[in-house]
């Protein structure tokens, strides 16, 4: 209104005043798109760090032990989702996270967090890979209290509600200086044995259920797993691996995955991860339908002689 040109009938003046507009709304537009993409480089920066508190990177090496983890979420967008895992290096050994919770996605997150949280003291308090459970299973139970106050602040916990039916699966490990490996599991994919062109289930025996439905018994004996020797591996999954399906409904061949990744040369964590994740990616075309999360490590410790009277193996209960 304020542009000369706009007041003439000419045509000269309304292509003027057409391009003042047009020159005027493009400048607008490259200012907002500026202001927007400043704002979303700001929300990724902070997503970002949040993300790596949550679920922090596992350092190259642990107390002799060669690590390597990552995870991938089924929301698009999203680093974190309703996969866990942590590998603490303690006085009773390294201890060792893989969990999964109930769901997948952005939606998972604040489980999460309760369930790591509550891990990485009782890894360091607890003597016993039992107490260690214990306090999970006791951290998942106040989570889930409060979030169904917040929905139902009058009435407190309802069992009907969704919160009742929220359930997280565990495997615990301990891996000792002398290689020992004891586990508890509460309804998660077991462990396999990695070693030059071999592999095989960590253990054989049945789970626990999984954290929430039902309470832990009263005795929690970890599971003894044999000795992990120098040089030999432990791949760790969620279900999302073992579950992801092609276009046919095909599930991934996880154990040809691994075979192939150890077949004739040495167990390097960092190559069975990359081999197994692009497998994955290959078989569900770059999209799983849920949350995956891997982990695998190697002992590069020195062979520790066994003591006295007791046993080394490796063959799977």
């Amino acid at each position: 209104m304020a542009c000369p040109f706009a007041q003439q009938n000419g045509v000269g003046a309304r292509i003027v005043t057409g391009a003042v507009f047009l020159a005027v709304g493009a400048g607008l537009t490259l200012h907002v798109r500026r202001a927007l993409l400043r704002e979303l480089r700001q929300i990724r920066k902070v997503a970002g760090a949040a993300q790596d508190v949550l679920l922090r990177p596992l350092p190259p090496s642990i107390d002799g032990l060669n690590i390597a983890a990552a995870q991938l979420s089924a929301d698009r967008g999203a680093g974190v989702g309703g996969d866990l895992y942590e590998a603490i290096a303690t006085e009773h050994g390294v201890r060792v996270v893989m969990g999964d919770v109930r769901g997948h996605g952005l939606g998972a997150i604040g489980t999460v967090a309760a369930v790591l949280g509550s891990f990485r003291e009782a890894a360091h308090d607890e003597p016993e890979l039992g107490g260690v459970l214990r306090r999970l299973e006791r951290a998942l139970a106040r989570h889930l209290r409060q979030g169904d106050r917040a929905d139902h602040p009058s009435t407190g916990f309802d069992p009907d509600s969704p919160a009742a039916e929220e359930f997280v699966t565990v495997l615990l490990l301990e891996i000792r200086r002398d290689g020992e490996v004891h586990a508890l599991n509460c309804g998660h994919p077991w462990p396999y044995l990695l070693g030059r062109g071999r592999v095989l289930p960590l253990v054989r025996a049945e789970p626990l259920p999984p954290l929430g439905p039902f309470p832990l018994p009263a005795a929690l004996v970890a599971e003894p797993c044999g000795r992990l020797l120098p040089g030999e591996g432990l791949f760790l999954h969620t279900d999302g691996v073992e579950d992801a399906r092609d276009t046919q409904g095909q599930f991934f061949p996880l154990l040809p995955a691994l075979a192939e990744a150890v077949r004739d040369r040495p167990v390097v964590p960092q190559a069975v991860l990359r081999t197994v994740f692009a497998g994955v990616l290959r078989h569900t075309g770059g999209r799983p339908a849920d949350d995956v999360a891997l982990l695998v490590l190697r002992n590069d410790r020195r062979r520790v002689p066994l003591k006295q009277g007791r046993v080394s193996h490796h063959v799977p209960r």
